[in-house]
């Protein structure tokens, strides 16, 4: 700033800085706001992971008198006395009627987790469209 130009051109000057502060704090809030709205996701996602494999181990740990095959459908019950366990037979396969209390139906993947047998369409889709994305499906 030269001592010959006008005042008013360190009104505008402060004006410019002032503007420049206000948009400046916008931008950092909305970025902050991102921020947390994906710290929110993060945690809901790993609320799902440890959910699964909580769930995965237990049916890991369900009694089971055959050797279980990634791809297979197994499906939970659950004895009276508490005990779980895997079969073979859906509650359809019993007539309607199981002999203990149905706990639901879940493929066993090749990694060895476990996929509700109701979301194993959207699970293989989702696997399918990865696949494409990366180049390994056909």
């Amino acid at each position: 700033m030269s001592r010959l130009s006008a005042p008013h051109e360190l009104v505008d000057v402060a004006r410019e800085i002032q503007q420049a502060d206000a948009l400046l704090g916008a931008v950092t809030g909305g970025k902050l706001a991102q921020i947390a709205r994906q710290i929110r996701s993060l945690q809901e996602e790993a609320r799902r992971v440890l959910e699964a494999a909580q769930r995965d181990g237990e049916l890991h740990r369900a009694a089971c008198n055959f050797k279980k095959r990634p791809g297979h459908v197994y499906h939970l019950y659950r004895r009276g006395d508490g005990v779980a366990y895997l079969s073979m037979l859906s509650p359809e396969e019993w007539g309607g009627s199981p002999p203990h209390a149905f706990e639901g139906s879940y493929r066993l993947e090749v990694d060895m987790s476990w996929t509700p047998a109701e979301d194993a369409e959207a699970h293989d889709a989702e696997a399918g469209a990865l696949a494409q994305l990366t180049g390994r499906g056909a």
